[in-house]
């Protein structure tokens, strides 16, 4: 029976399992050693929150491309761009212009005006207990549905891998995979989760640039001799011909987005969602956290950058070169869809040894991302609701990091259950949500606590309550969650938004509400704190003291 199922899974593409099997697990293994030693010194809340702010600007830096290169970036692009082409590239630059985004406007003063959360920030010169609830029900939002498109990539490249069809099997990968980040974060906390980040972010970059080279090998030219050969193998594909578009397509603008008003409006949704959403994402912001200066933080920022920027270019190559040489057929009718663009590259480049490599790298990929979202997600809870709001301010550190033990295991179950509804998405597109989220619920009033003297207590709430909700109910009735074949409950058809994005709603929304809030209600009167807020936020100064009032 071993041998009737090793030779299918050959015959499909999808590699040795056997040998995929031992490669993850002598990763795993290793990566598991290495959160357990970190585990040893993690005794207080701010060793399992920011690490002790002990790393170096190179060390954070590295770990900040781990936390924001996740699955989404590499299987998800590179099947957006196999299957889409010039709009699967879209994804690369909206998420690379949205890291400069973030680093100018809010990276450094919400550093250097926090300690632990983003909350931190947003309730300095604001009342504490409604705008940390607040502030704790965005973060877990944004950090859940990144979760259920790094549960719903972990199900694909490992479906692949093992060349599992069914449902069933799908779903058990994504549970054992919830179960591992579950344990990685229980023992490691931000020490040992950072340094996973740090080893998948080299191997992560490595793996991508081997394979570039690879592509460019296997071509045998440059850039143009691969894109002719994209389109001579989209010219030759059933599933495109099926969708109606010419071979040419994939160079031009217009196969996923564009055609109609509804699209077109989509695409701008989407642009906007990307480009903002960064400067919301709670777990990314945490990682400036984790440095013991503002100088380390510009230093980590600066490799970050550089990290980052390579790895998106270099998607553009990985992307096509799937469409040329694995071809649209195989990636779509492959375990994980479009999410299996990727490992089945990895496959024709440099046989079942580099797939397996490569898979075991994306895998990292995953339990690193989900262990930054789950430390972040856990801190909110502790930090902001049980301690700053139930406890006020009165709980020991000792209970704080137990109360964030117990949210890991929480979110993470959640995160399992709807990352198995979740499997046929791609995964891109389902890190393009939770991007949403961050810049309707996060970003308006972060943006206002740091720049807008008039902003009040009553707009910081109406803010992350009004884009929250409007972006969760405008994803809830659309094609995402029913009506579509790959939405999450294909059975059903309640999607009356006909955007996939909601962005272009809810942002504004969100944005109208913390101003309507502000100046329809009385300023807070706390001049006092928002000159020490602008005078931290911009030099440091004092950033190790905790405020109280």
């Amino acid at each position: 029976m071993m041998t009737t199922f090793l030779a299918e899974s050959t015959t499909e593409g999808s590699g040795n399992p056997l040998l995929n099997i031992a490669v993850f697990l002598v990763f795993i293994i290793f990566t598991m050693a290495v959160v357990m030693r970190a585990g040893k010194s993690t005794k207080e809340a701010s060793d399992f929150y920011t690490g002790g702010a002990s790393f170096t600007g190179t060390q954070n830096g590295l770990a900040i491309a781990g936390d924001y290169l996740s699955a989404a970036s590499f299987l998800g692009i590179v099947g957006a761009i196999a299957l889409s082409g010039y709009d699967g590239f879209l994804y690369s630059i909206g998420f690379f212009v949205a890291w400069l985004v973030a680093l100018l406007l809010v990276a450094e003063p919400l550093r250097n005006v926090g300690r632990f959360t983003m909350a931190d920030v947003l309730s300095f010169r604001l009342r504490q207990k409604p705008v940390r609830v607040a502030a704790a029900f965005g973060t877990l939002f944004v950090s859940l549905f990144y979760l259920i498109a790094q549960m719903a990539g972990a199900g694909a490249l490992v479906s692949v891998l093992l060349n599992i069809h069914g449902d069933t099997a799908q779903a058990v990968v994504v549970g054992i995979v919830g179960v591992i980040m579950i344990v990685y974060v229980l023992i490691g906390g931000m020490k040992g989760t950072t340094y996973v980040q740090m080893i998948k972010a080299v191997l992560l970059v490595t793996g991508v640039v081997v394979m570039t080279v690879l592509v460019f090998i296997m071509v045998r030219g440059g850039m143009g001799t691969l894109l002719q050969q994209a389109v001579e193998t989209h010219a030759n594909s059933e599933t495109i011909a099926k969708e109606g578009y010419a071979a040419e397509a994939i160079l031009s603008p217009g196969m996923k987005y564009g055609g109609t008003l509804a699209k077109d409006l989509d695409f701008i949704s989407l642009g906007i969602s990307l480009v903002l959403g960064t400067a919301g994402l709670p777990h990314v912001l945490m990682r400036f956290y984790t440095v013991p200066t503002a100088t380390e933080a510009r230093k980590s920022v600066t490799w970050a950058i550089v990290l980052i920027g390579s790895f998106y270019l270099m998607t553009l190559v990985l992307g096509f070169g799937a469409a040329a040489l694995v071809g649209p057929d195989r990636v779509h009718n492959a375990p994980g869809g479009a999410n299996a663009a990727a490992p089945l590259l990895a496959l024709e480049l440099g046989g079942s040894i580099f797939m397996a490599a490569i898979a075991a790298v994306a895998f990292a990929t995953v339990l690193a991302v989900v262990a930054g979202l789950a430390i972040t997600a856990s801190a909110s809870v502790a930090h902001d609701i049980y301690a700053a709001v139930i406890r006020n301010g009165e709980a020991t550190e000792e209970e704080q990091v137990k109360v964030s033990r117990a949210t890991v295991v929480v979110i993470g179950i959640l995160a399992i259950v709807l990352g198995i509804l979740a499997m046929k998405q791609n995964v891109a597109f389902l890190v393009s949500l939770a991007f949403a989220i961050a810049a309707s619920a996060n970003l308006p009033t972060i943006l206002y606590s740091l720049y807008w003297k008039r902003f009040n207590t009553v707009g910081a709430v109406c803010s992350i309550y009004t884009g929250l909700g409007s972006a969760l109910l405008l994803i809830i009735l659309s094609p995402a969650v029913s009506g579509a074949k790959t939405s999450m409950i294909p059975s059903l058809d309640f999607a009356i938004f006909p955007l996939s994005s909601p962005g272009i709603v809810s942002i504004p929304l969100a944005f109208l509400a913390g101003w309507l809030g502000s100046i329809l209600t009385k300023p807070e009167n706390l001049d006092h704190l928002q000159a020490e807020m602008e005078v931290r936020s911009l030099t440091g100064v004092g950033v190790e003291a905790p405020v109280a009032h």
